[in-house]
C-alpha cells in the first residue's frame, strides 16, 4: 500500500510538471483532427444506419418498452443518436490510447526514468512492436466486452463499475508493458507483474473510474448530449489523454520503482539448489 500511495503522490506532483502539462496538447491535437474529420463524414450516416436497423427490426418498440419500464421514457426521442454516440466512445479512447502510446509514453517513461530511477540499467526487454501489439489485442478484447456491457447504461452505476474494471484491465496490461519496456527484461516484466499483479489493476481501476467519466458526462444531459455532441466529443477526448498521462506517470513511478527493489533485492535460489546444498 505504501509503495502504491507514494507512486500515486509522485504521479500528481509529475503531471503538474510543464513538460507533462504540455506533452498532452500534441495527442488531443491528433485527436481532436482526426475524429473532427471521421465525424464531419461518418456521423449522419452511422445514425441513418441504426435507424435504418430499429426501422427494420422494430426497434423502437422494444426500446420504447424497456426505457418506459425503467423510468427512462424522455429518452425514446434520443435513444438512435445516443447508441451511435456509446459506439463511438470504444473507438474515441482507441485514438487516445495509440496517439498516448507513440507520442507521450516514451517521453514519460523517460521524464521519471530520468528524474528517479537514473541508475537503472537499460535492458530495452520491450519493442515498438510489442508495444502495438499488446495494445491493439487489448483493445481488441476491450472493445467486444464494450458492446456486451452497453446494455448496462440503463443502470448508470453498474455500467460505471463494469467499465471501470474494463479500463483496469486494459490499461495495466498495456501500460506496465509501456512502463517497463526500455528498462527491464522480458523476464524481469513478467516477474514484476507476477509480484505485484494486485496493485498494478488497482492503479488500472481506479483510473478507470476516471476513464468511465465521460461516458457517464454523456447520459447526464441525454438530450443535451445529442446537441453538443461535437463539444462533448473533443472534451471527451481531452478528458481521455489527460487520464492516460497521469495514468501512464503512475504506472511509470510503481512499475520502475518495482523493477528497482527487484533488482536490489538478494536473488531467488531455485528449490533444487537449496536441496542439493542441504545434501
Amino acid at each position: 500500500m505504501g509503495a502504491l500511495m507514494r507512486s500515486y503522490g509522485r504521479a500528481w506532483m509529475s503531471q503538474l510538471h510543464g513538460r507533462m502539462l504540455l506533452l498532452s496538447v500534441i495527442p488531443f491535437g491528433l485527436a481532436v483532427v482526426l475524429w473532427a474529420g471521421l465525424l464531419y463524414v461518418g456521423l449522419q450516416p452511422l445514425i441513418d444506419y441504426l435507424q435504418a436497423l430499429f426501422v427494420q427490426y422494430d426497434g423502437f418498440s422494444y426500446s420504447s418498452n424497456l426505457l418506459t419500464a425503467l423510468g427512462l421514457g424522455m429518452l425514446k426521442t434520443v435513444v438512435v443518436p445516443m447508441i451511435a454516440m456509446l459506439l463511438l466512445l470504444p473507438l474515441m479512447i482507441l485514438t487516445a490510447l495509440v496517439f498516448i502510446g507513440v507520442a507521450a509514453m516514451p517521453a514519460i517513461v523517460r521524464h521519471v526514468g530520468q528524474r528517479r530511477y537514473g541508475q537503472l540499467e537499460h535492458k530495452h526487454g520491450g519493442s515498438l512492436a510489442g508495444s502495438a501489439l499488446t495494445a491493439l489485442v487489448g483493445m481488441a478484447v476491450f472493445i467486444g466486452l464494450w458492446l456486451l456491457t452497453l446494455p448496462l447504461y440503463a443502470f448508470p452505476p453498474l455500467a460505471l463499475v463494469v467499465q471501470a474494471v474494463l479500463w483496469g484491465w486494459l490499461t495495466c496490461r498495456v501500460m506496465v508493458y509501456d512502463a517497463l519496456a526500455d528498462h527491464a527484461s522480458a523476464e524481469e516484466r513478467a516477474e514484476v507483474l507476477r509480484r505485484h499483479r494486485w496493485p498494478l489493476l488497482a492503479i488500472g481501476v481506479l483510473s478507470g473510474l476516471a476513464g468511465a467519466l465521460p461516458g457517464m458526462l454523456w447520459l447526464g444531459g441525454t438530450a443535451l448530449s445529442v446537441v453538443l455532441f461535437p463539444f462533448l466529443a473533443a472534451a471527451s477526448i481531452w478528458l481521455y489523454v489527460v487520464i492516460f498521462i497521469f495514468t501512464g506517470l503512475w504506472f511509470a513511478h510503481y512499475c520502475l520503482e518495482a523493477l528497482d527493489r527487484l533488482r536490489a533485492a538478494p536473488p531467488m535460489r531455485d528449490i533444487s539448489d537449496i536441496n542439493a546444498a542441504a545434501n
